[in-house]
């Protein structure tokens, strides 16, 4: 789904999701574990865009899979009026967050950089591995990109009770 940051200044993207923007005020963030944001923008129109990545591929063009996030954020920017050949990106995410799964995290950052240098778009930075997940903030209309990496030992663990005798659970 892709959503614009007009009315609002500042919007969260969840997985599958993608967001465009162009004024100085626009910021679009989203927090990553496992999952890649590429953040794509190009410097002299001020118009970017970023995307969430939940996986490399999909049985069908799923919202999340890589190809069809990275095909629908650049043509976004493309109906925006940006010459593919004048996007720059950087790369977020890619954690190893639980122990014993597979490396999804590495197998979705390498989808996401093999899919820029395919398509000739210049990567600029880069941070992706590690453990921890990553609260990404992007300014779309300048590239600029702060990041505040999530350890563990921040995240509260909150057990899931039952509600009621249905399918329904509360989180306290």
């Amino acid at each position: 789904m892709m959503r614009m940051p007009d009315a609002q200044a500042k919007v969260y993207i969840a997985q599958g999701e993608r967001a465009v923007g162009h004024r100085p005020d626009h910021v679009i963030t989203s927090i990553l574990g496992s999952c890649v944001a590429a953040c794509m923008w190009d410097q002299d129109r001020g118009i970017g865009g970023m995307n969430h990545i939940l996986l490399p591929s999909s049985t069908s063009s799923a919202l999340g899979a890589g190809a069809f996030a990275m095909e629908t954020l650049i043509n976004d920017l493309l109906k925006a009026g940006v010459p593919k050949n004048a996007l720059q990106a950087k790369v977020f995410g890619g954690a190893a967050i639980v122990d014993g799964l597979s490396d999804i995290g590495a197998r979705n950052a390498a989808f996401v950089l093999e899919y820029l240098e395919t398509e000739g778009i210049r990567l600029v930075a880069q941070s992706t591995g590690g453990r921890a997940a990553r609260q990404v903030r992007f300014w779309p209309a300048t590239g600029q990109v702060k990041q505040r990496l999530v350890r563990s030992s921040e995240v509260e663990d909150v057990p899931a009770t039952q509600k009621s005798a249905g399918n329904d659970i509360e989180l306290l």
